[in-house]
């Protein structure tokens, strides 16, 4: 999965350079990340400077010609396309504030689509085409089959891989495909119905300070999809869906850790520690519904309690 490959570059690279400098005090000289605050401000006039000055193939999905792919394409408005309406004035495009550090970042997504089949949480798997590209219009990632995102980002799974902070906040916005047909080459055709977006990240919600080869360092990105399938995650196969392990409501796993073990709750099976598993805490209904015993009645529910177990 390439969106792996490029942000697992990223931290080696930063890891190497810092490494340097401690080191040998005439390596490069190691420039501190940017003020992240003034960086969401930059990306973000950058991002509707864009939207102002492009379009999308909107007349493609109005009229779809046999055979078309359902895929989003951007262009200048300029030339032969300069009457053509820009993204900024798309009735089709809304905002979102998402806030990571305590810093608002502005993300803004274009819904062509939005597809009749289950929305994923932030913590699931999702099953989708994607094509990552620059502001100026440079492709760095374009998917020829579907992949799957796990979008906490454990890797527990071979071919899976690590979707941004910003077009993990886009895809719940959408839903997959009603259902699928197998064909007799064994590939699949999916019910046109499926969610089809795209959305524009600023570079906090995406690499910030780690650039690549091909992503620059605080490169605002954009990310066009056609979502196809979600998969509801339990990572840990506790019985808790991942999204219900997010305590704090931060939209954030990894700081979830109610023993203190340094495993997340959402990748560990005895939430609270006490030798009991937490699927032995629960009560699973048959209707799939999750019922939290309170043993002692302190407030606190049994798998999330060390001292009742």
């Amino acid at each position: 999965m390439r969106l792996t490959r490029l942000l697992i570059i990223g931290v080696l690279l930063s890891t190497f350079f810092i490494a340097c400098k401690s080191d040998d005090d005439n390596g490069p000289e190691v420039v501190p990340p940017r003020d992240m605050g003034e960086q969401a401000i930059a990306d973000d006039e950058a991002i509707i400077s864009y939207l102002q000055t492009h379009f999308y193939n909107v007349e493609d999905f109005e009229n779809p010609s046999e055979g078309f792919d359902y895929k989003i394409r951007f262009d200048t408005i300029s030339g032969e396309n300069s009457n053509k309406k820009p993204l900024i004035e798309s009735n089709l495009l809304s905002t979102e504030i998402i806030t990571r550090n305590e810093v608002d970042f502005t993300i803004y997504i274009l819904k062509i689509r939005e597809g009749v089949g289950e929305h994923p949480t932030f913590a699931d798997s999702t099953f989708q085409n994607y094509k990552g590209e620059l502001l100026n219009r440079t492709v760095f990632d374009n998917t020829v089959n579907p992949v799957w995102f796990d979008h906490p980002g454990t890797l527990t799974q071979a071919n899976q891989g690590i979707a941004v902070t910003g077009l993990t906040e886009a895809l719940v916005e959408f839903g997959g495909a009603s259902g699928f047909e197998v064909n007799d080459d064994n590939t699949v055709t999916w019910e046109n119905d499926f969610g089809i977006g795209a959305v524009f990240v600023p570079s906090g919600l995406a690499y910030f300070a780690s650039g690549t080869s091909t992503i620059p360092a605080y490169s605002p990105l954009i990310f066009s999809f056609q979502l196809y399938r979600v998969n509801q995650a339990d990572h840990d196969q506790d019985g808790i869906p991942s999204w219900m392990e997010d305590l704090d409501n931060n939209r954030i796993l990894r700081n979830d850790d109610s023993d203190g073990d340094t495993a997340p709750n959402y990748l560990d099976q005895d939430d609270d520690g006490d030798g009991t598993p937490t699927r032995d805490e629960i009560i699973i209904n048959e209707d799939g519904s999750i019922e939290f015993p309170d043993s002692n009645g302190n407030g606190t529910p049994d798998y999330l309690d060390p001292d009742t177990f």
